[in-house]
């Protein structure tokens, strides 16, 4: 058996310049989400959520308008349309925090929210699925069908890599259980092995099973000589399903072929999860940090101060 296979990045000298937007867009995402992160142990502003969210959102614009670049005969509309999607990001998220700061002031999402951050992982995912489109429909010398441009968005390095490289900062900075560090690191190696799935069928089928059986197996079997913790019942059911349906989807498209209708329900299938991860590691990075207890020794009163010998008594002593 020859060298493992590497995926196409699909960047010729044309698309250099794509590929350099597309990977300060990747870094600016992780930098984003990382200021939002709560250093003094309490939940986020919603100010915050709002500009964090404005920003990817405004990323995603500006991603579309590029992909338009190559749909558009006219190259004249089709940068005017780049020009002002690049504006976009620049003024809105600003526009919209300074909204938000009228709006919401000080106010501080919940601990235990969902919103907040599924939106961002919603938000996030669909960036990056577009990154992927951009590539697949720019290195692309003809047309090509829609049916097309979404299995190889859905399966293209570009959209795997950078989720994988925005997931693994937040698997490091959430605070999770045995169960969520396990689970997560092996949603992380997934997306890297994803781009071998639709490129060489045989490899990444069986790559994606053995990684996500291994992971499995990993969680389940040290929970067999102890009690799963309440919190970490849901996360081993959620991660328990995701690993089946990326498992048997993956092994679908190498049964397949690569068939189209089988890439895109393996690259659907990735997308929900990495939406779902994104939000679950959010969640968790937002839950308030707990406060040590007191001692019992600093927090025991004094009963008397002996000075001089004589037993004075102390500021919590009777008369």
């Amino acid at each position: 058996m020859g060298p493992l296979p590497l995926p196409a990045l699909e960047v010729d000298g044309a698309l250099a310049p794509f590929a350099a937007i597309a990977v300060a867009m990747v870094v600016i995402t992780v930098v984003v989400l990382g200021l939002v992160r709560p250093g003094d142990g309490r939940p986020p502003m919603v100010t915050q959520l709002l500009l964090a969210l404005a920003v990817i959102c405004g990323g995603s614009v500006l991603l579309l308008a590029l992909v338009f670049v190559f749909l558009d005969t006219n190259g004249t509309t089709a940068w005017t349309w780049v020009l002002t999607a690049f504006n976009f990001m620049m003024v809105a998220p600003v526009g919209l925090w300074f909204i938000g700061q009228i709006v919401f002031e000080d106010r501080r999402t919940r601990a235990g929210n969902w919103i907040w951050p599924i939106a961002l992982g919603l938000a996030v995912t669909g960036s990056e699925v577009l990154m992927g489109l951009l590539f697949v429909i720019g290195g692309v010398a003809g047309a090509i069908g829609a049916g097309a441009a979404v299995a190889d968005g859905l399966s293209s390095v570009w959209f795997f890599w950078s989720m994988a490289g925005i997931m693994a900062p937040l698997v490091r900075w959430a605070p999770l259980s045995r169960v969520g560090r396990v689970g997560g690191g092996a949603l992380v190696i997934a997306a890297a092995v994803g781009p071998w799935v639709r490129s060489f069928p045989l490899y990444g089928g069986v790559a994606m099973a053995v990684v996500m059986t291994g992971a499995l197996v990993a969680i389940l079997q040290p929970l067999l000589h102890e009690r799963v913790a309440s919190e970490d019942g849901g996360l081993l059911l959620a991660l328990a399903g995701a690993f089946v349906a990326m498992t048997v989807t993956g092994l679908a498209v190498a049964a397949s072929g690569a068939a189209e209708p089988a890439v895109i329900a393996f690259g659907t299938t990735m997308a929900v999860v990495m939406v779902g991860e994104v939000g679950y590691l959010l969640r968790r990075t937002y839950q308030p940090v707990a406060e040590p207890a007191p001692s019992l020794e600093a927090s025991a009163p004094r009963a008397a101060v002996d000075v001089g010998g004589g037993a004075h008594p102390g500021p919590l002593a009777g008369p």
